[in-house]
């Protein structure tokens, strides 16, 4: 759609600390990143702002620096670590001749590169068109030159621009329109398994967590889990029956697998995924996945919780699994809280280590909502 420089599958980053605390830790995200969508780094442009230039937001110097980069090393595509503005991406590119990919462009097309089911397909595009249309400014050559009015019902004289931006305001409708009706579809699901008595349990947490090992390890399933970031985009559901335990009967579970969680992840993203997120706000319990040999798994915690929080899945009952424990000198064990409950699991989803704690959990949690159920009733 729009006049720019092709690219290729090498790309240069570019990354400015802004004094954050987590810097490192990003620009190895950024990395995991373009590695996942399939591009090989020829080079990192790094450096140091107390705030971004308005222009080019690195600087004139540093844009200097990583065009003489871009033409050293013959590479046309350039990947930033943070997001830009829609004139700082295009003066970039002007200034570059380069193509310019920020970092929710960048998880934007992994995101297209990854969606396999219909829902998760369309709620991609709708990510992408949402945040197209934040581009979608003066500026472009061919955006500029007129368009006749014949069969376009703008009439004579609309820009391409307008158009443009018409077609995309259409095609959003017409894609929120199909999620809703998806979304009416699930609701009806989640309705019938409230009555089939089933537990409703969703696996969330941080990309790259182990939350697609862990499901295919308790539901004996074989869904794609692999080393990398969005490894899983599209929500898979299956039922497994835990083994009746002393003092409990067989209970029947659904276990929903989820999108993995990002630092920075894209507000178009949560929105697009809404449907698909849902199904961690409206389950019994939430197993809370955290990669144990992550150094920063505590900030990623936190992460975690800001986007529950911002689905509003934040009060939904959460059990922390501590996982990958195989990487680290640590044996597989459970904590409970001053309640009784078990709030913490020590587990490795790769080597199977701590499972029978888990479905311990999901028996007490499920005792513990028929519990609550009883009372309910008696006093009603």
């Amino acid at each position: 759609m729009l006049d720019r420089p092709e690219s290729t599958d090498a790309v240069i980053l570019v990354s400015i600390d802004f004094n954050e605390p987590d810097y490192e830790e990003s620009l190895y995200e950024l990395r995991q990143l373009v590695t996942t969508a399939g591009l090989h780094i020829t080079g990192t442009i790094e450096g140091k702002r107390s705030v971004p230039d308005a222009k080019l937001f690195i600087g004139s110097g540093k844009a200097e620096d990583l065009k003489a980069m871009l033409v050293a090393s013959e590479t046309k595509l350039v990947a930033f670590n943070h997001d830009l503005s829609p004139s700082q991406q295009r003066n970039l590119e002007r200034f570059l001749d380069a193509r310019v990919v920020d970092r929710t462009g960048l998880i934007l097309d992994i995101f297209a590169q990854r969606a396999q089911s219909h829902e998760g397909k369309l709620q991609v595009e709708l990510a992408q068109l949402e945040h197209l249309s934040t581009r979608l400014v003066k500026g472009w050559s061919h955006l500029e030159r007129q368009k006749g009015g014949i069969g376009v019902r703008g009439g004579p004289g609309e820009t391409q621009l307008e158009l443009d931006r018409r077609q995309l305001r259409v095609r959003i409708k017409q894609l929120r329109e199909k999620l809703i009706k998806l979304k009416s579809q699930r609701n009806m699901q989640r309705r019938a398994r409230k009555r089939s008595n089933l537990l409703a349990v969703s696996l969330v947490g941080y990309t790259n967590a182990g939350k697609s090992t862990l499901f295919n390890r308790l539901t004996r399933s074989e869904i794609y889990a692999a080393d990398q970031l969005f490894a899983t985009l599209d929500t898979t559901s299956r039922k497994m029956h835990l083994p009746e335990l002393e003092g409990y009967g067989s209970v029947p579970v659904v276990l929903s697998d989820t999108v993995g969680f990002i630092k920075h992840l894209p507000t178009t993203l949560i929105e697009a995924f809404g449907a698909t997120l849902e199904e961690a706000a409206q389950a019994d319990l939430l197993l809370h996945i955290v990669d144990m040999a992550s150094t920063n798994r505590e900030a990623q915690i936190v992460q975690v919780n800001k986007v529950l929080h911002d689905i509003g899945a934040e009060k939904v009952s959460q059990i922390l699994i501590l996982n990958q424990i195989d990487r680290i000198d640590c044996e597989p064990g459970f904590d409970r809280d001053e309640y009784g409950k078990i709030n913490r699991i020590r587990v490795s989803a790769k080597t199977g280590e701590g499972m029978d704690y888990i479905r311990l959990a999901l028996q007490e949690h499920h005792a513990y909502l028929k519990k609550l159920s009883t009372e309910k009733n008696a006093y009603a």
